[in-house]
């Protein structure tokens, strides 16, 4: 169904209306889930990124990438070479680089790429970064970039306008002002002849005066008939437009190009043109292995020649009047820069203020997160010390270990709590009958809310299946309810309400997603939610419970099962008149073979003296723990630190041990890695993964091997090994 390709944007809508069963990435159903994710992330995102794939570079890019590509309509699945042709031999080094793991950002980057008519200068600050799959091995590129063409030319430009009005602030004449003019503009334009020229009273030609031009080259002084140069030059520079030539010995007829060339003289030339003192138009001569010129130069020739001109009339009135109208030149030609200075100032303030933002919001998480294990930490320490009294009684030694026991099992939730939130729990999905579980649930919610509390429940005619995480699901509801009852001081009516829907609406910014779903309300009688309050009532730790009273975990844990399975939760409260809260569910179609939700059996027998276990754990702590239970238990065991040296151990047929009993956060290679690895050179091992949280499993699940969650205890352990080995 595509849940990670949920974004409303237009290029989202483009990927899946594309034929990709025709490409190297296959029918999207197929894509491997790190491209996923990395396209889910691309097209969430308003900056400018592009995905490169695979040996073949195929290209995806998000909205915001498209003025990048500027006149390239047909980028989309095509190979980021063919793409990017006119300028590979810049960026092709550096794209090579990011496939070989190396990340390369670079600043203002100059690129001559196809745009419009021709080759159009322009510049780029991008980033390129390696993807990689989970066991590292680079398999595509991420390109983040931004076109800084405005503000580089506009730089240029602020820098070229503070030079002239440098330099020509204390000139006492009009030749030397349009001498230094034209001799700034070649060094920026790198042009090798740049001059000012008069328009004659009928516009019919022009007579150059003073030029600056490169080391022998010839000089340009002199008359021009606008008619020597062809209708083309005569019809744009009467019109005041700018005329540029590239390569004239190609575009004009022989006579034509040969005054282009006693101007050009076989470089590149610039040449305003002006008429009583205003600018009225613009020649510019250059050939195609010389930078295009922009409208931006363009536009910088004019704006000088005019201020220039400008700079004359004011050399000509008093000297006090000029020396004052200097100082306003100047203050204009940087006016620009100053205000461009002050956004950046702006920029970085607003940047800094969302850092801090984000540093209050992890505090509160860790405070909170450290109030809660403190508590936990003190009942186990203050048990463990009474334990150690010599001739403690039996009824006191069972009392502290029951503490100790009980302890470890709420801080084992309070994570379990934090991994929901944050989406990176390890979930074990099945598929079952969503209305048939919250009858089930709704029979015992009276006892977890209190007798004053009516729980009335409304079901479908038919099955409404999903496939979920049915613990997760049960605590989900179980923790909806609770904040229900307190909501409604013990006192009040509770209704649960499922029902098959074939969307899903926009939830907090989500957009909305046509699909089936199968929604699950639970509305209360209870006082309601504030404006100010609802906004924050996902938020871990955040409760309005009195101290010692709740976590504020509970609803935190709703949030991040229902959008790690696909979902999302919404809330719709007014004060005073109760809450609506709705868990939204992908549905799903129903399993040919339903397991009924049973407790759970006896493990079978297993005679554990013959039984040889292979312990992979890289933490010494644990493993030496591991090893003792295993040991205790009558296994067999063998402990390695990581998986290469685990690999090495089994063999080339895995027949080395009975079963594996590993970690899955290791250095190097993952457990899960190590396991499929495993399973390929013996299809039947038992194999046990453990871990405390693993965004590998929270991805892609358990993958058919057993798990067992940290902390565990030793009858855990004996369950789960049993229940591999049978």
């Amino acid at each position: 169904m595509m849940n990670w390709l949920q974004s409303s944007s237009d290029m989202a809508e483009r990927v899946r209306q594309h034929d990709w069963a025709s490409t190297p990435l296959g029918p999207l159903e197929q894509w491997p889930d790190v491209l996923k994710t990395t396209v889910a992330l691309c097209f969430a995102s308003s900056f400018p990124k592009a995905i490169v794939w695979g040996p073949h570079l195929i290209t995806l890019y998000n909205d915001a990438f498209i003025p990048i590509l500027g006149d390239k309509p047909y980028a989309l699945g095509r190979p980021f070479n063919e793409v990017w042709h006119e300028v590979w031999a810049d960026i092709g080094p550096i794209a090579r680089a990011a496939f070989e793991g190396h990340a390369t950002y670079i600043e203002n980057f100059p690129l001559l790429i196809e745009r419009g008519a021709g080759l159009e200068q322009a510049y780029f600050t991008f980033c390129y970064s390696p993807i990689r799959d989970p066991q590292g091995k680079v398999v595509g590129m991420l390109d983040t970039v931004t076109e800084t063409t405005a503000t580089v030319f506009l730089n240029r430009r602020l820098a070229v306008l503070d030079a002239v009005g440098s330099a020509v602030a204390n000139a006492t004449d009009a030749e030397t002002i349009m001498s230094t003019t034209t001799r700034l503009l070649a060094e920026h334009l790198q042009v090798s002849n740049c001059a000012y020229a008069d328009m004659d009273a009928d516009q019919d030609g022009f007579t150059i005066r003073g030029n600056w031009t490169a080391p022998g080259s010839p000089s340009t002084v002199g008359h021009y008939s606008l008619a020597a140069f062809g209708e083309l030059a005569v019809q744009r520079l009467r019109s005041g437009k700018p005329l540029v030539v590239q390569d004239n010995r190609a575009e004009f007829p022989s006579e034509v190009a040969a005054n282009y060339q006693a101007l050009g003289a076989l470089a590149t030339a610039c040449f305003p043109l002006i008429k009583e003192g205003r600018l009225t138009a613009l020649m510019a001569v250059h050939h195609k292995t010389a930078r295009v010129w922009s409208p931006y130069d363009l536009a910088l020739v004019g704006e000088v020649t005019e201020r220039s001109w400008a700079h004359i009339e004011r050399v000509r009135a008093d000297a006090a009047v000029r020396e004052g109208l200097a100082a306003f030149t100047q203050l204009n030609a940087t006016l620009e820069q100053r205000v461009q200075e002050r956004t950046i100032a702006l920029t970085e303030a607003e940047a800094a203020l969302r850092q801090s933002q984000k540093l209050e919001a992890i505090g509160q998480l860790t405070g909170g997160v450290a109030h809660d294990f403190n508590n936990l930490l003190t009942i186990i320490r203050s048990s463990v010390d009474f334990l150690r009294q010599p001739g403690l009684s039996e009824e006191r030694r069972k009392r502290y270990m029951g503490a100790v026991s009980d302890t470890v099992e709420r801080a084992s939730k309070l994570t379990s709590q934090l991994l929901a939130f944050a989406r990176r729990q390890p979930l074990n999905p099945e598929v079952f009958d969503a209305a048939q579980r919250v009858e089930n649930i709704g029979e015992m919610l009276e006892s977890v809310t209190g007798a004053r509390i009516h729980v009335q429940v409304q079901l479908p005619e038919r099955p409404c299946h999903v496939s979920v995480d049915a613990s997760q699901f049960e605590t989900a509801l179980i923790n909806i309810a609770l904040n229900a009852r307190d909501a409604m001081n013990g006192k009040g009516t509770l209704t649960l309400h499922v029902a098959s829907v074939d969307r899903m609406p926009r939830i907090r910014g989500d957009e909305e997603v046509h699909q089936p779903f199968v929604s699950i309300s639970l509305s209360d009688t209870g006082s309601g939610i504030s404006p100010d309050t609802v906004e924050r009532i996902f938020e871990p730790f955040f409760t309005t419970k009195p101290v010692g009273k709740g976590t504020g975990l509970g609803l935190s844990q709703v949030f991040g099962f229902a959008k790690q399975s696909g979902g999302n939760v919404d809330v719709v409260s007014h004060p005073g008149q109760g809450t609506v809260f709705t868990l939204y569910l992908p549905e799903a179609p129903p399993q040919v073979t339903q397991h009924p939700h049973a407790a759970q059996s006896q493990p079978p027998r297993v005679d554990t003296a013959q039984r040889h276990i292979l312990i992979v754990e890289d933490n010494l702590e644990v493993g030496r723990f591991a090893n003792q239970i295993l040991q205790d238990l009558g296994y067999q065991t063998t402990w390695a630190t990581d998986a290469e040296q685990a690999l090495a151990l089994a063999g080339a047929d895995a027949l080395a041990f009975d079963g594996i009993f590993s970690d899955v956060v290791m250095p190097g290679m993952t457990g899960v890695a190590m396991a499929r690895e495993l399973r390929q050179r013996r299809p039947d091992l038992p194999v046990v993964l453990t871990s405390g949280y693993s965004e590998e499993l929270a991805d892609s699940g358990y993958e058919g091997f057993e798990f067992l969650a940290k902390p565990y205890s030793a009858d855990q352990v004996a369950r789960a090994l049993a229940k591999a080995m049978h």
